[in-house]
Protein backbone atom coordinates (compact mmCIF):
# COMPACT_ATOMS: atom_id res chain seq x y z
CA UNK A 1 0.00 0.00 0.00
CA UNK A 2 1.31 3.33 -1.02
CA UNK A 3 2.19 6.42 1.47
CA UNK A 4 -0.46 8.99 1.26
CA UNK A 5 -0.02 11.87 -1.01
CA UNK A 6 1.59 15.37 1.26
CA UNK A 7 -0.29 18.33 0.53
CA UNK A 8 1.64 21.50 0.26
CA UNK A 9 0.14 24.40 2.20
CA UNK A 10 -1.55 27.22 -0.66
CA UNK A 11 -2.86 24.64 -2.46
CA UNK A 12 -6.37 24.33 -3.91
CA UNK A 13 -6.39 20.82 -2.80
CA UNK A 14 -5.25 21.62 0.84
CA UNK A 15 -8.76 23.26 1.80
CA UNK A 16 -10.54 20.86 0.04
CA UNK A 17 -8.73 18.36 1.89
CA UNK A 18 -9.57 19.94 5.28
CA UNK A 19 -13.34 20.12 4.20
CA UNK A 20 -14.15 17.10 3.20
CA UNK A 21 -11.16 14.59 4.54
CA UNK A 22 -11.64 12.63 7.70
CA UNK A 23 -10.50 13.86 10.56
CA UNK A 24 -8.99 11.40 12.97
CA UNK A 25 -7.77 12.66 16.47
CA UNK A 26 -4.65 11.85 17.66
CA UNK A 27 -3.97 14.07 20.55
CA UNK A 28 -4.14 17.52 22.37
CA UNK A 29 -1.92 20.56 22.42
CA UNK A 30 -1.79 21.39 25.67
CA UNK A 31 -0.26 24.35 25.45
CA UNK A 32 -3.34 25.85 24.01
CA UNK A 33 -5.82 27.91 26.18
CA UNK A 34 -8.92 26.51 24.45
CA UNK A 35 -9.10 22.98 23.45
CA UNK A 36 -7.08 22.43 20.25
CA UNK A 37 -6.84 18.77 18.79
CA UNK A 38 -3.85 17.74 16.51
CA UNK A 39 -5.16 15.71 13.76
CA UNK A 40 -4.66 13.53 10.44
CA UNK A 41 -6.95 14.18 7.42
CA UNK A 42 -7.56 12.44 4.88
CA UNK A 43 -9.39 12.00 1.78
CA UNK A 44 -8.95 10.05 -1.39
CA UNK A 45 -5.44 8.70 -0.58
CA UNK A 46 -4.13 12.42 0.26
CA UNK A 47 -3.29 12.76 3.92
CA UNK A 48 -2.21 15.90 6.06
CA UNK A 49 -1.70 16.70 9.64
CA UNK A 50 -3.76 19.55 11.16
CA UNK A 51 -5.18 21.39 14.14
CA UNK A 52 -8.94 20.77 15.40
CA UNK A 53 -10.40 23.57 17.35
CA UNK A 54 -13.93 22.33 18.54
CA UNK A 55 -16.74 25.56 19.51
CA UNK A 56 -17.65 22.93 22.21
CA UNK A 57 -14.03 23.52 23.40
CA UNK A 58 -13.74 27.16 23.56
CA UNK A 59 -14.04 29.17 26.99
CA UNK A 60 -16.05 32.49 27.28
CA UNK A 61 -14.19 35.77 26.67
CA UNK A 62 -15.67 39.35 27.79
CA UNK A 63 -14.45 41.48 25.88
CA UNK A 64 -14.96 38.51 22.91
CA UNK A 65 -18.91 37.87 23.50
CA UNK A 66 -19.83 37.89 20.06
CA UNK A 67 -19.39 35.10 17.41
CA UNK A 68 -16.66 32.07 18.36
CA UNK A 69 -12.98 31.79 17.71
CA UNK A 70 -13.01 29.62 15.40
CA UNK A 71 -15.34 31.83 13.32
CA UNK A 72 -12.83 34.72 13.81
CA UNK A 73 -9.98 32.03 12.92
CA UNK A 74 -11.73 31.25 9.67
CA UNK A 75 -12.43 34.77 8.56
CA UNK A 76 -8.20 35.71 9.24
CA UNK A 77 -7.71 33.27 6.51
CA UNK A 78 -10.11 34.80 4.21
CA UNK A 79 -8.54 37.87 4.71
CA UNK A 80 -5.35 36.85 4.69
CA UNK A 81 -6.40 35.07 1.24
CA UNK A 82 -8.04 38.28 -0.45
CA UNK A 83 -4.51 40.14 0.23
CA UNK A 84 -2.66 37.20 -2.06
CA UNK A 85 0.04 37.02 0.81
CA UNK A 86 -0.94 33.62 1.79
CA UNK A 87 -0.09 34.61 5.56
CA UNK A 88 -2.34 32.00 7.44
CA UNK A 89 -2.67 28.59 6.94
CA UNK A 90 -5.85 26.96 4.89
CA UNK A 91 -8.20 27.60 7.47
CA UNK A 92 -12.08 25.73 7.34
CA UNK A 93 -14.96 25.20 9.51
CA UNK A 94 -16.24 22.04 9.76
CA UNK A 95 -17.80 19.02 11.52
CA UNK A 96 -15.59 17.11 13.36
CA UNK A 97 -15.58 14.19 15.96
CA UNK A 98 -16.55 16.89 18.75
CA UNK A 99 -19.01 18.84 16.88
CA UNK A 100 -18.24 22.17 14.27
CA UNK A 101 -14.65 23.66 14.56
CA UNK A 102 -11.81 25.43 13.15
CA UNK A 103 -9.56 22.85 11.13
CA UNK A 104 -6.45 24.32 10.31
CA UNK A 105 -3.68 22.64 7.92
CA UNK A 106 -0.20 21.85 10.20
CA UNK A 107 2.75 23.98 9.25
CA UNK A 108 6.15 22.56 10.07
CA UNK A 109 8.63 24.94 11.51
CA UNK A 110 12.15 25.88 10.84
CA UNK A 111 13.42 26.45 14.03
CA UNK A 112 16.31 27.95 13.21
CA UNK A 113 14.62 31.45 12.12
CA UNK A 114 15.54 34.08 13.91
CA UNK A 115 12.54 36.55 13.91
CA UNK A 116 12.93 38.27 17.61
CA UNK A 117 15.28 38.64 20.03
CA UNK A 118 16.68 40.41 23.21
CA UNK A 119 19.93 42.53 22.88
CA UNK A 120 21.60 45.25 25.05
CA UNK A 121 21.55 48.81 24.04
CA UNK A 122 19.15 51.22 23.34
CA UNK A 123 18.92 51.11 19.11
CA UNK A 124 19.05 47.65 16.61
CA UNK A 125 21.28 46.69 14.52
CA UNK A 126 20.84 46.96 11.09
CA UNK A 127 18.23 44.64 9.57
CA UNK A 128 16.48 44.57 13.17
CA UNK A 129 13.41 46.82 14.45
CA UNK A 130 12.74 48.24 17.77
CA UNK A 131 9.73 46.99 19.61
CA UNK A 132 9.86 48.41 23.63
CA UNK A 133 12.83 47.82 26.66
CA UNK A 134 11.18 44.35 28.82
CA UNK A 135 12.44 43.11 31.91
CA UNK A 136 14.90 40.89 32.09
CA UNK A 137 15.28 39.94 35.56
CA UNK A 138 17.73 41.59 38.71
CA UNK A 139 16.52 44.84 37.65
CA UNK A 140 18.04 44.82 33.87
CA UNK A 141 16.36 45.14 30.93
CA UNK A 142 16.61 44.95 27.38
CA UNK A 143 15.59 46.28 24.03
CA UNK A 144 13.04 43.49 22.13
CA UNK A 145 13.29 43.27 18.23
CA UNK A 146 12.02 42.31 16.25
CA UNK A 147 13.47 41.32 12.18
CA UNK A 148 12.82 43.74 9.43
CA UNK A 149 11.26 41.20 6.93
CA UNK A 150 9.23 41.99 4.36
CA UNK A 151 6.88 38.84 6.10
CA UNK A 152 6.56 40.49 8.88
CA UNK A 153 5.59 43.61 7.73
CA UNK A 154 2.87 42.60 5.86
CA UNK A 155 1.80 40.53 8.80
CA UNK A 156 1.60 43.87 10.77
CA UNK A 157 -0.41 44.99 7.75
CA UNK A 158 -2.74 41.74 7.80
CA UNK A 159 -2.86 42.34 12.06
CA UNK A 160 -4.12 45.90 11.67
CA UNK A 161 -6.88 44.92 9.47
CA UNK A 162 -7.85 42.42 11.24
CA UNK A 163 -7.75 44.09 14.86
CA UNK A 164 -5.37 40.97 15.95
CA UNK A 165 -5.52 41.14 20.13
CA UNK A 166 -3.16 38.71 20.76
CA UNK A 167 0.48 38.71 18.23
CA UNK A 168 2.70 36.80 20.34
CA UNK A 169 5.92 35.81 19.00
CA UNK A 170 5.01 32.00 18.88
CA UNK A 171 2.25 32.61 16.67
CA UNK A 172 4.69 33.02 13.75
CA UNK A 173 5.86 30.22 11.61
CA UNK A 174 8.61 30.51 9.28
CA UNK A 175 8.93 27.62 7.03
CA UNK A 176 12.10 25.46 5.16
CA UNK A 177 10.61 27.20 1.49
CA UNK A 178 11.15 30.66 3.38
CA UNK A 179 7.29 31.40 3.92
CA UNK A 180 6.47 32.77 6.82
CA UNK A 181 2.36 31.88 8.27
CA UNK A 182 0.73 33.70 11.34
CA UNK A 183 -1.77 31.67 13.48
CA UNK A 184 -3.86 31.69 16.57
CA UNK A 185 -6.08 33.85 14.99
CA UNK A 186 -9.29 33.74 17.54
CA UNK A 187 -9.78 37.40 19.11
CA UNK A 188 -9.83 39.40 15.97
CA UNK A 189 -11.87 41.37 14.25
CA UNK A 190 -13.80 43.25 17.76
CA UNK A 191 -15.44 46.35 16.44
CA UNK A 192 -13.30 48.42 19.31
CA UNK A 193 -9.71 48.97 18.86
CA UNK A 194 -7.66 45.92 20.32
CA UNK A 195 -4.26 45.80 18.43
CA UNK A 196 -1.89 44.22 20.88
CA UNK A 197 0.67 42.79 18.93
CA UNK A 198 4.88 42.44 18.91
CA UNK A 199 5.10 43.94 15.51
CA UNK A 200 5.20 47.39 16.19
CA UNK A 201 8.35 48.34 14.44
CA UNK A 202 7.24 49.94 11.60
CA UNK A 203 4.69 52.01 13.81
CA UNK A 204 4.15 55.50 12.21
CA UNK A 205 6.40 54.49 9.04
CA UNK A 206 4.49 54.91 5.63
CA UNK A 207 2.97 51.78 3.95
CA UNK A 208 4.61 50.23 1.37
CA UNK A 209 3.28 50.87 -2.18
CA UNK A 210 2.33 47.56 -2.34
CA UNK A 211 0.61 47.41 1.07
CA UNK A 212 -1.52 50.44 -0.34
CA UNK A 213 -2.80 48.27 -3.09
CA UNK A 214 -3.47 45.38 -1.40
CA UNK A 215 -5.66 47.43 1.08
CA UNK A 216 -7.24 48.98 -1.99
CA UNK A 217 -8.26 45.28 -3.13
CA UNK A 218 -9.79 44.73 0.28
CA UNK A 219 -11.63 47.90 0.14
CA UNK A 220 -13.80 46.89 -2.77
CA UNK A 221 -13.75 43.56 -1.51
CA UNK A 222 -15.75 44.74 1.58
CA UNK A 223 -17.87 47.37 0.27
CA UNK A 224 -21.35 45.62 1.01
CA UNK A 225 -22.42 42.66 -1.54
CA UNK A 226 -18.64 42.81 -2.14
CA UNK A 227 -17.29 39.22 -2.36
CA UNK A 228 -15.07 39.16 0.73
CA UNK A 229 -17.89 40.94 2.67
CA UNK A 230 -20.59 37.93 2.17
CA UNK A 231 -18.16 35.58 2.70
CA UNK A 232 -16.91 37.06 6.31
CA UNK A 233 -20.92 37.60 7.05
CA UNK A 234 -21.09 34.05 7.96
CA UNK A 235 -18.34 33.93 10.35
CA UNK A 236 -18.36 37.57 12.24
CA UNK A 237 -21.01 39.66 12.83
CA UNK A 238 -22.14 42.75 10.51
CA UNK A 239 -21.07 45.20 13.14
CA UNK A 240 -17.58 42.89 12.95
CA UNK A 241 -17.93 43.32 9.15
CA UNK A 242 -18.57 46.64 9.06
CA UNK A 243 -15.67 47.50 11.62
CA UNK A 244 -13.16 45.62 9.33
CA UNK A 245 -13.72 48.06 6.51
CA UNK A 246 -13.57 51.20 8.38
CA UNK A 247 -10.16 49.96 9.59
CA UNK A 248 -9.16 49.98 5.74
CA UNK A 249 -10.64 52.96 5.25
CA UNK A 250 -8.03 54.59 7.83
CA UNK A 251 -5.41 52.93 6.95
CA UNK A 252 -5.76 54.02 3.17
CA UNK A 253 -6.98 57.50 5.10
CA UNK A 254 -3.67 58.05 6.98
CA UNK A 255 -1.01 55.92 4.79
CA UNK A 256 0.55 54.76 7.26
CA UNK A 257 1.32 51.49 9.90
CA UNK A 258 -0.83 52.63 13.37
CA UNK A 259 0.82 53.43 16.55
CA UNK A 260 -0.01 52.14 19.94
CA UNK A 261 -3.27 54.21 21.16
CA UNK A 262 -1.79 54.43 24.81
CA UNK A 263 -5.37 52.99 26.32
CA UNK A 264 -4.13 49.60 26.85
CA UNK A 265 -1.32 47.36 26.81
CA UNK A 266 -0.55 47.34 22.96
CA UNK A 267 1.97 44.34 23.90
CA UNK A 268 0.19 40.63 24.49
CA UNK A 269 1.52 38.93 27.53
CA UNK A 270 3.38 36.49 27.56
CA UNK A 271 4.92 37.70 24.40
CA UNK A 272 6.09 34.22 23.07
Amino acid sequence: MSAPERIPPRSVTSVELLTRGELTVRGRIREASNAALYCTVAHEGREATCVYKPVAGERPLWDFPDGTLAGREVAAYEISEATGWGLVPPTVLRDGPYGEGMCQLWIDVTPEAELLALVDGEEPEPGWKAVAFAEVGDGKTALLVHADDERLRRLAVLDAVINNADRKGGHLLPTEDGRLYGIDHGVTFNAENKLRTLLWGWAGEPLTQEAVEVLGTLREGLKEGGELAVRLAGLITGAEVDATHARVDALLASGRHPEPSGEWPAIPWPPV
